[in-house]
């Protein structure tokens, strides 16, 4: 059984924000969940991420940013958006007291949990997950937005697959290992930056997420 509850969550400055809450019965732990820069927590891909995640007792908390919530096009301020994934974490722990906590997100999801880590130290949280982390714009590579990855000190762990233009595993490879043991590098074949994989890889979308889901409870069983 898997329980989903409407929330909302006040974001200093900037009212609040709607989020899900997705709890199986028998969750070992709770996922922060941040979306993508262009579709908000109930897109597909995050309504299916959070369905295998809960298949492997990993509830979700997915919420929106407050640009997504007022239905405008281009994302806040960075500050503006650190401040919701505190005030999401803050709230995660509210609604899910005692489960451990892990944040993390799609994209920018992922990338400004990232950040918000590195500035505030997320309470409770003890890892990070990327699904896909923007390493760079496509066909503009560069590894300054891994910068801040320097000060997180909590385990992370990078989902990536071989045809992601937003990073290139030839940059992102060594900002991992710059990172030490706190990063782990799962790479997907042929899985772009919305995890499609091509069909000559003989595996279908539904199977990469699953291995996402999988492949993210597993790694946080050992941190």
């Amino acid at each position: 059984m898997v329980a989903v509850q409407q929330l909302r969550f006040g974001v200093e400055g900037r009212g609040e924000v709607s989020a899900l809450l997705m709890r199986p019965t028998k969750a070992r732990r709770l996922l922060v969940l941040a979306h993508g820069a262009g579709a908000g927590m109930s897109h597909p891909f995050m309504e299916m991420l959070a369905g295998e995640l809960a298949g492997v007792g990993v509830g979700t908390l997915r919420y929106q940013f407050p640009y997504m919530e007022e239905r405008r096009h281009v994302p806040d301020a960075p500050p503006v958006l650190t401040a919701t994934v505190v005030a999401a974490a803050r709230a995660a722990a509210e609604a899910a007291p005692g489960l451990p906590l892990l944040a993390g997100g799609k994209s920018m999801g992922g990338r400004m949990t990232s950040q918000a880590t590195a500035q505030h130290a997320l309470d409770g949280v003890r890892g990070l997950v990327f699904f896909g982390f923007p390493l760079h714009p496509p066909k503009q590579p560069g590894t300054k937005r891994a910068d801040h990855l320097v000060k997180v000190t909590v385990p992370m762990l990078f989902l990536q697959g071989t045809r992601d233009t937003f990073a290139d595993l030839k940059l992102l490879r060594p900002a991992c290992a710059k990172l030490g043991s706190r990063a782990t590098l799962h790479v997907i074949e042929t899985a772009d930056h919305s995890f499609h994989v091509l069909k000559s890889s003989g595996r279908s979308d539904a199977e990469v997420l699953r291995e996402l889901a999988e492949t993210a409870a597993a790694w946080a069983e050992g941190i």
